[in-house]
């Protein structure tokens, strides 16, 4: 929560149009920007203030801010603001990257402006944020915000997790950084450039072309079994493959928490224990994923694992018969769920060829005990 300024710090006029009893016509046209006598950085102030109100008078002003006249904004900028003022204008105009600048170099900025700042900027903005080295140690939060922004370049977001790593921070925000932060210990970081890598451009065209394949996994699979019964990429996913094929491990990393479900089912897949285990903890993965991942045994015994471990999964019964049937998940995990199993599938599993003997055995004691 950023504080707010002191209206009795401003001119009478600002006063006037803040004070709680003013006339409602009165603060509409403040907010509007419509009062006399007041220099930009005052006249900001005050649209800032009543932003932050629930009357009518807010939404004007939140307009208002939005669309500055050029002088006013100009002349604001070159002021010493306000943090809350700086925050308001950070979100008016996040997209573009002359006036985030000078935001960003303002002496009074929040850490928890730069933070929202950075999980929603662009590309030159999110350069911007990740040059300053001193802020992001000081508040660990942006480096989490700007690893996990898809706008922010693949070297960038390499540069900031090995200055993570160096200064043996611990970013709970990056829900596969102890993967990552192997990954780029093993790796290159390149310096900083102005222009994208061509690693960077490799990222972000296959983020692109992982959303424009508008995968549904209640659906499909991006894996079909061959003849022999093993499974293989899907022909439409071949050339999505060979791209997520030419990355590093860092880059496969981010890619499996950011990408699209197409590229996590791709991964979860990969035979780098770090790049499935990072694909697992996705925050953007959803259960019809885990559904269709859980039947694979191809998936690493630390991907079921996980999966047999998260409560709200587990509650899908189809995800806790694949967990039992499928061979790879570990006897500890799959056992513990053979109690949960209806009768009619207890009876076909004790029968199956396909399950582990153990398992087998396991769903016939459990038989065993319903019937006594």
């Amino acid at each position: 929560m950023i504080a707010p300024p002191d209206p009795s710090k401003l001119p009478a006029a600002a006063q006037k149009v803040l004070d709680p009893k003013a006339p409602a016509p009165l603060k509409a046209m403040a907010a509007k920007g419509v009062v006399l006598g007041l220099k930009p950085a005052e006249l900001l102030t005050v649209l800032a203030l009543l932003a932050e109100g629930q009357d009518p008078a807010a939404d004007i002003a939140r307009q208002t801010l939005q669309n500055l006249p050029a002088p006013v904004l100009t002349g604001a900028l070159g002021a010493d603001l306000e943090p809350l003022v700086v925050d308001k204008l950070t979100s008016s105009y996040l997209q573009d990257a002359a006036v985030m600048e000078r935001l960003l170099g303002m002496p009074r900025i929040a850490m928890e402006t730069v933070e929202a700042a950075a999980s929603r900027c662009s590309e030159a903005v999110a350069e911007l944020i990740a040059i300053n080295e001193q802020r992001m140690l000081a508040h660990p939060p942006i480096i989490e915000r700007l690893y996990m922004n898809r706008s922010t370049r693949m070297s960038t977001a390499d540069r900031i997790i090995e200055l993570a790593v160096r200064n043996k921070l611990e970013l709970t925000g990056v829900p596969a950084y102890k993967e990552v932060a192997i990954a780029i210990g093993q790796e290159l970081v390149v310096e900083r450039s102005d222009e994208p890598t061509p690693d960077d451009l490799l990222f972000s065209d296959t983020i692109r072309q992982g959303v424009e394949l508008e995968f549904d996994p209640t659906k499909e699979d991006t894996h079909v079994l061959s003849d022999e019964g093993e499974e293989e990429v899907a022909a439409r996913f071949v050339p999505l493959y060979a791209r997520v094929g030419q990355m590093t491990i860092a880059q496969k990393i981010r890619l499996a928490m950011l990408g699209s479900a197409a590229e996590r089912m791709l991964l979860l897949r990969d035979s780098n224990r770090l790049v499935a285990a990072a694909a697992i903890r996705s925050p953007l993965i959803q259960e019809p994923e885990v559904v269709r991942i859980s039947t694979s045994r191809v998936v690493s015994e630390e991907v079921l694992r996980a999966i047999s471990i998260n409560k709200d999964w587990v509650r899908n019964y189809q995800v806790k018969l694949n967990l039992v049937t499928n061979p790879r998940t570990p006897f500890p995990m799959s056992s513990r769920l053979v109690p949960h199993l209806r009768e009619s599938d207890l009876k076909a599993i004790a029968k199956s060829k396909n399950v582990t003997g153990a398992i087998a055995t396991a769903a016939k004691n459990q038989l065993a005990r319903k019937t006594h």
